[in-house]
């Protein structure tokens, strides 16, 4: 079934250029306001050279995202300091803003192969911020662990018409989870790349997938994701084996006695 389903009009959900009018007829609710944004501000969106994405924080400093808003329509990485993540950004003002320092891709992941079943199992990245996050300000949400059911999940996302302001979607369904491929019948749009799929079986929601790409089966639209949690591991382990190294910095010793200058500064028995 998965094969026929990804094939049929799947397509990736990056926003490029203006937006649209919003569709009244979709089931999404927008949070228009700081106070209805609040439980969700930890979702934000990630904005590169005339598109954005949508993106979630899962610690301090990771944002989890869909592979392919790190690349530009030709396939090409786009450089951290051309990403920038504004979380839970709400009509112009954001609970929190910060530059972007690394981003690390799924290996799997085809930047120029289209909407394949491997790429739908690998379009994940993890970005990590310049600064983090504090905890008391915004509490990031977890990934779940657990083997994903059939059944009720939530989307919380931008998109193209609502760009401006956080929208959810409370319940849409998990129609099938194959191949690490899961599809849904939540209503996304251009956009959504990267929005998180939210499980509340156990409280405050957890991270089931990430929203990957769009297609249609029976006339109806469709969303596609994937399982995350050996994905995500692999990735945070392959951000820290990648992690830039702190550059060392060197001080000359000068032998000068002004203490006005740098230099090295020597200690009597009686101290200094």
């Amino acid at each position: 079934m998965i094969g026929r389903l990804f094939l049929i009009a799947a397509s990736a959900l990056a926003s490029i250029g203006p937006s649209f009018a919003q569709n009244t007829t979709t089931s999404l609710r927008e949070l228009g306001t700081r106070n209805d944004a609040l439980a969700w501000q930890a979702v934000g969106r990630l904005d590169a050279a005339g598109s954005y994405c949508t993106g979630t924080l899962i610690a301090p400093e990771l944002v989890l995202t869909a592979a392919h808003c790190v690349f530009d329509e030709r396939g090409n990485a786009i450089a951290p300091a051309g990403l920038h993540f504004q979380a839970g950004l709400t009509h112009g003002t954001a609970a929190a803003e910060r530059k972007v320092a690394q981003i690390e891709v799924h290996p799997g992941y085809g930047p120029t192969a289209g909407v394949t079943a491997e790429n739908l199992r690998s379009d994940v990245a993890l970005v990590r911020l310049a600064h983090p996050i504090p905890t008391h300000d915004l509490a990031p949400f977890s990934v779940f662990t657990g083997r994903l059911p059939n059944g009720p999940v939530s989307v919380v996302s931008y998109g193209r018409g609502r760009s401006d302001a956080l929208s959810r979607q409370n319940t849409c369904h998990v129609i099938q989870n194959h191949e690490q491929i899961v599809t849904m019948d939540c209503d996304v749009t251009f956009g959504s790349s990267g929005a998180p799929v939210f499980t509340h079986l156990n409280g405050r929601g957890q991270i089931v997938s990430v929203v990957s790409s769009v297609g249609v089966h029976k006339g109806k639209k469709i969303a596609f994701g994937m399982e995350l949690p050996v994905v995500v591991d692999a990735l945070k382990r392959q951000m820290r084996a990648n992690r830039p190294r702190p550059q060392a910095t060197v001080r000359r010793l000068g032998t000068d006695t002004n203490k006005s200058r740098t230099g090295a500064k020597f200690v009597t028995a009686k101290g200094s």
